[in-house]
């Protein structure tokens, strides 16, 4: 990849340092390899090198050269995307169901990410100035709401966010059974399963490595058969709400592996018929603070039409 960009500075940006310049103009690129490429002559001001902390005067050409994309770039593959919110820094989806969030081992196309990244490619002047930075995760049955940051500064704060437990989330699911009002929260420690796989968790007593895990839970409504319930994970253990569900005896319905009380289900064969077409979990809404202009950001899903009792 062999790119030439120029970028004339406007009145708002004169006085800025050609460092700061730079981090706004190429939003996925580090701090780090923006003083590399300057510091390796592939910057000019009005055709002239210049110190990383040169500072710029309104109407002068700032000239890049690209040499390699910026980081791992996802290979462009245009798709439906739902999109909840957007802006400059950041992106809100309503994922679908059976969609994967971000290509993994043999599978690199097909994914969310590929989307993201025709999406993005479509809004700068040549391919990879914008990436998908993913700061959290939905299995590929899980619909609903994931947050993507467009920018390296986006990313670094809301990944600091959900470290720091900042993010607030819910979920509707249904599971089997009827689940007890009186339940309020499942409080029990998740580590992986015994059977060795890093694919499947636990918070059986022989559970490899747990950690603490906190899942609060409020019926919505019963028929008897099955209940909605409105859970808001505290920690982000993986397949959390999976496993705290199936521990108490109810499994969400659709489950490929977790059935009650710490039973793993034998996955299904391609030619069995599932109860149900996917797991139905629903990231319902998600509320963080904006990771630049710092206001309250607050987005939710539709609730799709099986999750009626």
């Amino acid at each position: 990849m062999s790119e030439r960009l120029e970028f004339e500075v406007s009145r708002a940006e004169h006085g800025r340092t050609l460092e700061v310049f730079l981090g706004e103009q190429l939003r996925n690129y580090t701090p780090w390899r923006i003083q590399r490429m300057i510091r390796h002559g592939f910057v000019f001001v009005d055709g002239q090198p210049v110190d990383v902390r040169y500072r710029l005067f309104e109407r002068q050409i700032v000239t890049v050269k690209l040499i390699d994309p910026p980081d791992k770039l996802y290979e462009p593959e245009p798709g439906p995307l739902s999109i909840l919110y957007e802006d400059a820094w950041i992106i809100v989806i309503d994922k679908a169901a059976g969609i994967v969030v971000h290509p993994v081992g043999q599978r690199q196309t097909g994914t969310l990410a590929n989307r993201l990244q025709a999406h993005f490619d479509g809004q700068t002047i040549c391919r990879g100035l914008l990436r998908p930075g993913f700061v959290h995760r939905l299995d590929r049955q899980t619909s609903g709401v994931i947050a993507v940051a467009k920018t390296f500064a986006a990313h670094r704060d809301l990944r600091r966010q959900f470290e720091l437990g900042q993010v607030k989330k819910s979920y509707l699911s249904v599971v089997e059974g009827e689940l007890l009002r009186s339940l309020t929260k499942i409080d029990a420690p998740i580590g992986r399963h015994p059977s060795g796989t890093t694919l499947l968790m636990s918070c059986a007593a022989d559970a490899i490595s747990p950690r603490p895990a906190l899942t609060r839970v409020k019926v919505v409504e019963s028929d008897g058969k099955r209940t909605l319930v409105l859970c808001r994970p505290e920690t982000g253990r993986n397949h959390q709400l999976r496993v705290h569900l199936a521990s108490v005896g109810h499994p969400i319905v659709g489950d490929e592996y977790y059935l009650p009380h710490g039973e793993i289900r034998e996955r299904r064969k391609e030619t069995e018929t599932n109860r149900a077409e996917r797991h139905l979990l629903h990231a319902r809404s998600l509320r963080f603070r904006h990771p630049i202009t710092a206001a309250p950001m607050c987005l939710r899903a539709a609730v799709p039409s099986e999750f009626s009792l």
